[in-house]
């Protein structure tokens, strides 16, 4: 027999309920024992946020620690300010071990990015998968009411819908996967295949973000699931699998375009981008922002630098490339050994073109204060972002949005998720063609005034077009029949809206606008 169980909610009121690995926070322990939260950082979380904000929703995940921590009284986190409840699934060390570091990130995350020969298929992984996947059905199950959406994320819990099924749970499921799928001939790998087609095929949608991701996982499913139909045309098509119909879909991903244009207008972030300029007069900046990660091809893009510089000597002295590296794993070896690989790249290149005023490469290892983040997206005349594979990467759809001058180049890898809606304005490169990236930045220190903002008006449309909200708004129409505005926004937090839209610059008309999807 089915349950469902409340919140002190009507079973008649909606609610989104998104489920991930990790909650959108970060909580730390101070000298004193005290434990506090702040939010995350990462495309998912700046995806997300805004979908629960003001809408008293729920976030279920793991908080990021096997210590036990009481969200009801972790200072940094109030459901009345930030408009949504968290919900934890503690998960033990050899839970972490075994789900996290080993199955999603030695066997998923390499396998579905074209790395396949960097899997580690361990048969305890699997085990471990299965059971934090089943142990984050249990949570679910009891935190929602019948009538709730809910929206899993990512490669982490490709198994929760089947788990909630086999419990007898029948709410309406979505998943939505934020990385590549990948082609046939690289999932078959995968020892447990069948397994994981199944347990996707269990969600009533599946979305994915490029109509290849959507290609590559129906030749899957048609060619290892027995009896599966494929019918329909267009963005979703529908897969027939046994007694169910589940619905596949292409939705790309995308940012609150609005809120990064208005912080980036911003008069902190105005103050840091003067700072900048300061410190690196007459220099056109080339700006590079990842993560640490074997995927986003920091090292070709550093030989694309050097490259360029050895091939055309005037523009030394005229770029400086500025990446940003944000701390991932560092206490893996094989994400330390890409650290060191890096810094000694940035070494030697350093070491060979440094002149007395001029340093070719600034190298940030760290986290970047958001109104840094935006200044440094304001001031480079040319983002370099060039992943040998990346589900979208919202670094890019990010620096356009910042960019209000339009005069700024983006130089994107054509095996970045996003190169199919931002192909028409960027320089799209091949990252493993050092030669063919080098040449890319020189035609874009070449670049003429009006080509350049042609290019970026184009991208800005598409994006503001194709914002966070239009994203939401899509796979809520093909999940639900709804969109965001038939989750009703409470009145009390309409105010604290409002307030945040006039602080953050936000034109009235953007405001009533955000006010109808938020």
């Amino acid at each position: 027999m089915q349950r469902f169980h409340g919140n002190n909610m009507s079973d008649t009121q909606q609610r989104l309920v998104i489920v991930s690995n990790r909650l959108p926070i970060t909580i730390s322990t101070d000298a004193n024992g005290d434990q506090h939260l702040r939010p995350a950082a990462g495309g998912l979380v700046t995806a997300m946020v805004p979908v629960l904000r003001d809408r008293g929703g729920v976030w279920i995940g793991w908080t990021g620690s096997t210590e036990e921590v009481d969200l009801e009284t972790v200072e940094g986190h109030s459901p009345a300010e930030a408009g949504y409840r968290l919900v934890s699934v503690p998960l033990s060390d050899d839970e972490v071990d075994g789900y996290y570091y080993g199955f999603s990130n030695e066997i998923l995350w390499p396998l579905f990015h074209d790395f396949a020969t960097r899997c580690n298929f361990q048969p305890e992984y699997w085990t471990h998968y299965q059971a934090v996947n089943r142990k984050f059905a249990d949570v679910i199950a009891q935190n929602i009411n019948r009538d709730d959406f809910l929206w899993v994320q990512d490669y982490h819990l490709l198994l929760v819908a089947h788990e909630l099924r086999e419990r007898g749970f029948s709410p309406n499921i979505g998943f939505f996967l934020h990385i590549p799928f990948p082609s046939l001939d690289v999932f078959l790998r995968l020892p447990w295949r069948f397994e994981i087609l199944q347990g996707m095929l269990a969600y009533d949608l599946v979305g994915l973000q490029t109509m290849r991701d959507r290609r590559n996982f129906l030749q899957c499913v048609r060619l290892l699931m027995p009896g599966a139909v494929v019918r329909g045309k267009g963005q979703v098509q529908t897969v027939r699998y046994r007694d169910r119909e589940v619905r596949v879909g292409a939705f790309p991903i995308s940012i609150d375009f609005q809120e990064f244009a208005a912080q980036a207008a911003s008069e902190e972030v105005a103050q840091s981008a003067w700072y900048i300029h300061e410190d690196l007069p007459n220099r056109k900046i080339v700006l590079g922002v990842d993560r640490l990660d074997y995927t986003k091809g920091i090292p070709e893009r550093l030989l694309a630098f050097r490259e360029l510089l050895r091939r055309y000597p005037e523009t030394r002295e005229q770029l400086t490339f500025v990446q940003t590296v944000v701390p991932s794993r560092a206490d893996v070896p094989e994400y330390a050994e890409l650290k060191q690989r890096i810094e000694i790249l940035v070494s030697e290149i350093n070491g060979e073109f440094t002149r007395s005023g001029w340093v070719p490469i600034h190298y940030l290892y760290r986290n970047l204060r958001r109104a840094e983040l935006l200044a440094y997206y304001r001031t480079a005349e040319i983002a370099l972002i060039t992943p040998l594979k990346d589900g979208m990467n919202l670094v890019a759809k990010e620096y356009c949005a910042c960019d209000h001058e339009g005069r700024g180049v983006l130089i994107l890898s054509e095996f970045a998720g996003a190169s199919s809606q931002l192909h028409h304005g960027a320089l799209l490169v091949n990252p493993h063609d050092i030669v063919g990236v080098a040449e890319a930045i020189h035609a874009a220190t070449l670049m003429g005034e009006g080509e350049r903002r042609t290019r970026m008006r184009k991208l800005r449309v598409s994006i503001r077009r194709q914002d966070i909200y239009a994203w939401l708004d899509g796979f809520l129409r093909a999940a639900i029949a709804k969109d965001l505005s038939d989750f009703p926004q409470s009145s009390e937090y309409l105010p604290k809206l409002e307030e945040r839209a006039v602080e953050g610059g936000v034109r009235s008309d953007d405001r009533r606008r955000r006010t109808d999807l938020v």
